[in-house]
């Protein structure tokens, strides 16, 4: 049996059973198959590593089917930094936030006078899963040790090109939490300013253009729209 072939019949084996009264697990099935006849579509070519000298490049060949049926070879590139954790910190009470601003060198070859970005706390899972991630970046980047993070919603943040899956949280902060000043770790040359801002404060700043990063875009309209401050 070719590899090909034993993949397929791997495939048909996991073919979910459903019960058809219930629509929920009928939907799922639904999911799962669509997903599974797009992927035998694609048929990787050729994978070439073009740069891995802090993340990994690679220059893919491919052939897709399109949707006439014929067949059609491309050719992109995939940039592989791993997937990442980011994190809203919120106090109800005081109706505050805590972000961070920092130098990002892309920011500032594009566009950004000063390179600065206000941001939400942020980092790349390593070999954690995302909630270790983001509580040890939380403590290591704002200095508050928080015990609890509520995931709400996971993101391709740049599909055409980045490879990266984000996973957000928020997570409520209060004085007591505080266990160092933060500002990131100095081995890894993290130079971090830590904000405590009022939500409206950093409501307008996003309205202004003055906050610009995607993820903190979408925390702070996560936060609106629920109601968190």
């Amino acid at each position: 049996m070719s590899r090909g072939e034993e993949h397929s019949v791997q495939h048909r084996a996991s073919i979910p059973k459903h019960p058809v009264e219930k629509k929920h697990q009928f939907k799922l099935y639904l999911c799962w198959l669509t997903n599974y006849l797009a992927v035998q579509n694609i048929t990787i070519l050729k994978e070439e590593v073009l740069s891995n000298n802090w993340y990994t490049l690679k220059k893919f060949t491919y052939e897709i089917t399109k949707d006439d049926g014929s067949r059609q070879v491309q050719t992109r590139e995939a940039y592989d930094r791993g997937n990442g954790a980011t994190v809203l910190l919120y106090n109800k009470a005081s109706k505050s936030v805590i972000l961070t601003r920092q130098f990002r060198l892309p920011t500032f070859i594009n566009g950004n006078a000063t390179g600065m970005l206000i941001e939400a706390c942020a980092g790349l899972l390593d070999k954690d899963n995302p909630e270790d991630c983001i509580l040890r970046e939380a403590e290591e980047e704002t200095g508050y040790k928080v015990s609890h993070v509520e995931k709400v919603f996971e993101a391709y943040m740049s599909p055409g090109s980045v490879t990266e899956i984000l996973y957000f949280f928020v997570a409520e902060y209060s004085t007591d939490m505080k266990v160092s000043d933060g500002g990131g770790i100095e081995a890894e040359q993290e130079n971090i300013e830590v904000l405590e801002l009022p939500f409206e404060s950093a409501w307008q700043l996003m309205q202004q253009g003055e906050i610009k990063d995607a993820k903190t875009i979408m925390l702070l309209q996560y936060a609106r729209l629920h109601s968190l401050v």
